[in-house]
């Protein structure tokens, strides 16, 4: 199985739909690859919060049919990375978009964790509540966005869940560079599964991104890491490699779910 993760450049001196036209074009270059991943948030950019609702389209809206048609072309499965969602019943939220290869959209995830504590996404958009596989021909796919890296129940949860590899689109800040490779490497570890996280490059709303896109085997082997800059990382991926890892280190059978926390004494 082979990987492409576009590490696009966000920067504010790019239209929306220049960058987005030419995503897909990078889209359409991956043809003859099983799975092409896109960042979160590339079209406004992950800290442009003032851009999220001038920029929100709908699920269906221009992104939706840009990188539909993409996928086709290029006879791919694609994470489109997410888009500012509009919900005309509801708040936006930051929407995932994965598409097959005939360009049906297989699956959208509404992010769970959303950063920024009092202020920015955090309070800009609604939180997703389900969590999201997508089976392809040769693995099952978890998906996550972000923030959401930080927090590994979620990713036990996509396991329980049939997930082999994790896909994470992100719009990661160089400041915290170091946390986002241990952190993918931790969720391949502790889940024996793959993980594709895919970063943006530039800065955007004046935060530099860290870029780094990587991708980690299931014993937590670095197998390919970008640079800072806007690259397309390639990857070839043995899914089988994941059952084998579950079976000769069986770890993941030894969980012990439900834990209560521990009682107050009077």
């Amino acid at each position: 199985m082979r990987a492409s993760l576009i590490q696009i450049r966000v920067d504010e001196d790019e239209s929306v739909d220049s960058r987005r036209q030419r995503a897909a074009s990078l889209v359409r270059d991956q043809a003859g690859v099983d799975l092409v991943v896109l960042p979160e948030l590339w079209t406004t950019g992950a800290f442009a919060y003032e851009e999220f609702g001038t920029e929100a389209e709908p699920l269906e809206g221009p992104t939706y049919e840009a990188m539909s048609k993409a996928a086709s072309d290029a006879g791919v499965w694609l994470h489109a990375g997410s888009i500012p969602e509009r919900d005309p019943d509801g708040p936006l939220y930051n929407t995932s978009l994965i598409f097959s290869p005939s360009g049906e959209l297989a699956a959208a995830y509404r992010k769970i964790h959303r950063f920024g504590f009092d202020e920015g996404e955090a309070v800009l958009m609604g939180a997703g509540t389900e969590l999201v596989t997508v089976r392809l021909p040769e693995t099952t796919v978890g998906v996550a966005t972000c923030y959401d890296l930080r927090f590994p129940e979620l990713f036990r949860s996509l396991v329980a869940a049939g997930a082999e590899t994790l896909v994470i689109p992100a719009g990661w800040p160089e400041r915290r560079r170091s946390h986002w490779t241990l952190l993918a490497q931790a969720r391949a570890v502790e889940n024996q599964a793959y993980v594709l996280a895919c970063g943006t490059a530039g800065t955007h709303a004046g935060v530099p991104q860290a870029g780094h896109s990587i991708v980690v085997d299931p014993w937590g082997e670095v197998l390919a890491e970008a640079g800072a800059d806007e690259e397309v990382l390639t990857v070839d991926l043995d899914p089988a490699k994941v059952a084998t890892t579950r079976e000769q280190f069986p770890a993941l059978k030894d969980r012990v779910l439900g834990l209560e926390p521990p009682r107050r004494r009077p």
